[in-house]
């Protein structure tokens, strides 16, 4: 007999991601699953198999509440109380009288329609659907841990600490001794300590209702239970118009072309243009920020300044930044494609050397370049958006105009897999995960260009995830210490660099020698416990090597 043949942690880990999107596949393809139905069991074993970093201790009995707050920032509010939930396309709610609810950390239209049914409108593609799919597997997973505590086995009763916590959930006001009680119970139902639960339950609470945490975990528990006892089964639908549209890249090809007309409508279509992907205040902010400012920081450092920008209490001083960036040329195109990507065009014709702080190009005013800065895609959007942009502009009828595009830089934020938050990794290609596709290319930036900031920076290759929540310690321990040298993992690298190359080397509708740049700044390690994206965003953090890398983006730009 021959040895058994036994598989590695990172083996059945990507055998359950795997299994994830072969399932969210099918049951978007089907139009609808039952969590507890025997699709929703199958997503639920395949998490509880991979148990990924983001989700702590999804897989052991007590609730995992770091993953907990992670999840519903990304999911619209009250979603815990919808038994009902349906994916849509952009299907004209907006014009109806129910407000649109969009989640802190995702921006998404999200409809509660009445008291069962929650509609998200999904316009960015299948990494949206992956996303929502596998936080609402780990709602559902916590949910049934709720159940299971709180029922007591072969009867339809519950135990005392349920009927306590229903009771104080149904008050309007309740005090502090009420509140501490209803936490000590809470604590039993999620098998924390006391500690643990008062900690979270100040995370979970808003100005609105200070209660949240309480009711969350009510409502998770309460339809558990109703499934459990009286048979009404919740269930996650997809709209036939959602089901029909999903790939076609309709909104992006709209965004794109709003894009363009902007351009048309300032003369700007046949200028030399640097796309950038980064957020919507640092490409602004490096131009114009030390100008502008220089009354109210007259002696300090650009950090300082970029800092104090970045405070939430201080809206004048990016006002008054914003007001200079007008004056000197920026336009700024608030999205209405449902990409929900806004976009900033800056023309460098237009600046003027007491505003920008940089050098203007040596160049007539018709050969200066124009910088676009398009906020950040989610996953496969970074495709259909680039894709659909780097198109020639125009239709049969009109001689299409072919975009002057000389350089595509993203920046963006990554998974670290050597170092911790705020250190930067510079990638040589981009490997697609779960396949052997992968995108060499010649990046203008180099670890040198970042050296003597007292930030670690990496070279070497990137993998692109199909999510960020589905990845563990075994899978990535694979992937930095084989051959295939990943540095960091990201979502849209791979999606980015697909477009770019269909469009410089088979479709030519830009230059063969397009110039690209790309560079992340740590936003978490997951190979580090408590340095995962469930452990709090970057604050300050993230300031220095986000203003680091748009300062030599622009560099670049100015001096080529």
């Amino acid at each position: 007999m021959g040895k058994a043949i036994t598989t590695t942690r990172a083996q059945e880990s990507t055998n359950a991601i795997e299994r994830l999107y072969v399932t969210m596949r099918h049951l978007f393809n089907r139009g609808f699953y039952k969590p507890n139905g025997v699709s929703g069991e199958a997503l639920k074993n395949a998490l509880l198999s991979l148990r990924p970093e983001i989700y702590g201790s999804v897989a052991e009995d007590k609730a995992e509440l770091n993953g907990l707050i992670y999840v519903l920032e990304r999911l619209p509010e009250g979603i815990e109380q919808c038994r009902f939930i349906n994916l849509t396309s952009d299907e004209g709610f907006g014009i109806s009288h129910i407000a649109p609810i969009i989640p802190p950390k995702r921006r998404r239209n999200c409809y509660r329609i009445d008291d069962e049914q929650m509609n998200i409108e999904i316009t960015r593609g299948r990494s949206d659907i992956y996303d929502i799919l596998t936080h609402l597997t780990f709602l559902f997973i916590e949910s049934d841990k709720i159940c299971k505590r709180v029922l007591i086995p072969e009867t339809e009763k519950t135990i005392r600490d349920w009927s306590k916590l229903e009771k104080t959930v149904s008050k309007d006001k309740i005090t502090q001794e009420e509140r501490e009680i209803a936490l000590i119970h809470t604590a039993n139902i999620l098998g924390r300590s006391f500690e643990e639960i008062v900690e979270v339950y100040g995370k979970f609470a808003t100005k609105d209702n200070p209660e949240r945490f309480l009711k969350i975990v009510y409502w998770l528990g309460k339809l558990a239970l109703e499934e459990e006892v009286t048979g009404e089964k919740r269930a996650v639908t997809f709209s036939s118009l959602l089901r029909e549209r999903l790939g076609h890249h309709i909104h992006g090809e709209r965004w794109a072309n709003n894009i363009k007309e902007a351009l048309k409508k300032h003369g700007l279509l046949s200028r030399p243009i640097h796309i950038i992907s980064a957020n919507m205040h640092s490409v602004m902010n490096s131009l114009f920020a030390k100008k502008a400012l220089k009354a109210e920081f007259p002696n300090s450092d650009s950090l300082e300044i970029y800092e104090a920008l970045s405070s939430s209490g201080n809206t004048s001083l990016r006002q008054k930044v914003q007001d200079v960036a007008e004056k000197n040329g920026m336009i700024s195109l608030k999205d209405t494609s449902g990409t929900n990507i806004d976009v900033q065009i800056f023309d460098l014709a237009k600046l003027t050397e007491d505003a920008c702080c940089y050098d203007s190009p040596e160049a007539t005013d018709a050969k200066k370049p124009v910088i676009f800065v398009m906020d950040y895609a989610f996953g496969e959007q970074a495709y259909e958006t680039i894709d659909e942009f780097l198109k020639p502009f125009g239709n049969k009828k009109k001689k299409a105009i072919f975009l002057n595009v000389e350089s595509i830089s993203i920046m963006g934020k990554a998974g670290i897999l050597e170092g911790g938050k705020g250190d930067l990794m510079i990638p040589s290609a981009h490997i697609f995960e779960g396949t052997a596709d992968n995108y060499p290319f010649k990046n203008e930036l180099c670890a040198k260009d970042f050296e003597g900031y007292d930030l670690k920076v990496f070279e070497g290759t990137m993998v692109t995830v199909l999510g960020t929540s589905l990845q563990n310690k075994d899978i990535l321990k694979f992937f930095h210490k084989s051959t295939w040298n990943v540095i960091g993992l990201e979502m849209e690298g791979v999606h980015y660099q697909k477009a770019i190359q269909s469009a410089s080397k088979i479709r030519k509708s830009i230059k063969s020698d397009v110039k690209v740049r790309y560079a992340y700044y740590a936003s978490d390690n997951p190979l580090e416990t408590g340095s995962t994206l469930a452990s709090g965003g970057l604050g300050t953090t993230g300031v220095k090597p986000t203003y680091l890398i748009t300062d030599r983006i622009l560099k670049q730009i100015f001096n080529s």
